[in-house]
This record gives structure tokens, sequence and C-alpha cells, in this order.
């Protein structure tokens, strides 16, 4: 159920009915030489979307997607000098804030936040929202990312960003986004996650960080199947 195909008539009574709304956030940042710079953003989207689909035919739960928001902070790509739309801490947290305060307004009672990269964070205006907006509540879903990828792919190949698991979904998904001629191994270092200064150029001279030259479509069929079911099994615990 996608939020941006609806009138406005429709949102109204779907908000009456008690739908979740579902707000993807992606990015705009370098994926490597290989992957176009998109990725964050519809992947998020997509995901919630097959994900809404699932839900509802295998529980009856009522979800709708909000178009996935394209930008957000990523200042530790800045340094390959080119591929990125950075937004300030700050900026992006007032800009989910009123996102969540549209929703509020228009009936909703529950929201979720699908964070379409890892390093976005959401749990102060998260915190702000839910104590200021008794009404309506927020939530986050953990990414099933990892132990999708040691089930399918294998804990042996290194990952981190623009790896096999990035470009396995994207050839399974969008095979035009990637350029397979640049696909190769970069060698990089595992960053420290933690550094509130993370900076990829300091672990990675391609911004990839891990493998991805085992990347096929056939295992981002399955990788893409494994997270939308998990993901489905999560809303469901919520209900």
């Amino acid at each position: 159920m996608k939020y941006g195909k609806l009138t406005y008539l429709e949102i109204a009574e779907k908000a009456k009915e008690d739908y979740i709304a579902i707000i993807p956030t992606g990015c705009t940042e370098q994926q490597g030489p290989h992957a176009t710079v998109d990725f964050d953003t519809w992947f998020a989207e997509e995901l919630m979307e097959d994900v809404s689909d699932k839900a509802s035919k295998r529980y009856g739960i009522k979800t709708i997607v909000l178009p996935a928001i394209p930008f957000g902070p990523t200042k530790e790509h800045k340094n390959f000098g080119s591929g990125y739309i950075n937004i300030p801490q700050e900026v992006y947290e007032e800009v989910i804030y009123s996102v969540l305060i549209s929703l509020s307004e228009q009936g909703f009672k529950k929201l979720i936040i699908w964070r379409g990269c890892g390093g976005h964070q959401v749990d102060q205006v998260m915190d702000r929202f839910n104590y200021y907006y008794k009404e309506c509540n927020v939530l986050t879903l953990n990414h099933p990312f990892y132990d999708v990828w040691c089930k399918c792919g294998g804990s042996n190949i290194p990952g981190g960003h623009a790896d096999s698991f990035t470009t396995s979904i994207a050839l399974y998904k969008h095979p035009d986004d990637i350029r397979i001629n640049r696909i190769k191994d970069p060698n990089s270092k595992e960053p420290d996650w933690t550094d509130p200064n993370l900076d990829f150029s300091e672990y990675s001279s391609t911004g990839v960080i891990g493998d991805p030259t085992h990347a096929s479509k056939e295992l981002g069929e399955r990788l893409w199947h494994e997270v939308v079911d998990r993901v489905v099994e999560m809303l469901k615990k919520l209900m």
C-alpha cells in the first residue's frame, strides 16, 4: 500500500482504519565504483513495499508505505569527492520530526521508521516525538541483514558497504545499476563503526568495505526473500 499512490481522502480512510505508517529513510552516497548512489533509497522503499504486501497477505497486518526520504547524514563518504548529499544530523532530525508530526496530525496512531542506512541515528527524534505526542507512537526495527547474510551468503566473506550483500540485492532487483566490470575486492579494512568521525576513505580506496566479488543475482533473490520474511515476522510481534 503506497502512500504516494493514494488520494488524500483515501489516506484519511487508512488512518481511520488504523493502518501503520512506515517511513523508509534512504540516503544518497557512494556505493563503490560498481553500484549507483541511490541504492540505500530504493532498497529501503522497495523492501518496505514487499514487506507491506506480504504482511497483509500472511497476517492481515495493515500498513501504508511512504516514499523513501532520499537524503541523510553521510559525512563518512565525503572524502571520495562526489556522489553524496550530506544532510547535517540536526537538519535530518527536524525533517524526520516533521514527517512524524504530519502523520500524527492525519490520524495515524502507529508509525515505523525503517532506516535505509544503518548509520542513521533516529533514537533521539523518536524519543522526542513519543514524549510530546502521546496519541501516536513511533518505533524502528532492527536490521536482520547480518544474520541473513550468514545464512545465505557466508560469515567468512567480509562485508560492510557495497559488499556482496548489497551487490547481490542490486543484481536481483536493479541489474542495470551494477557495473559488472568494476566489481573488485578492494582489500579494505574493517572500520570502527562506533567512531563519530568515521571516514570510509581511511579504510578503503574504492569506497567498498568488504568483498563484493561473491555477488550474484541468484544470491540476491535468496537474500531479498529472507530479509522480507524476517521483517514481516518482526511486524507480527508488534501486533
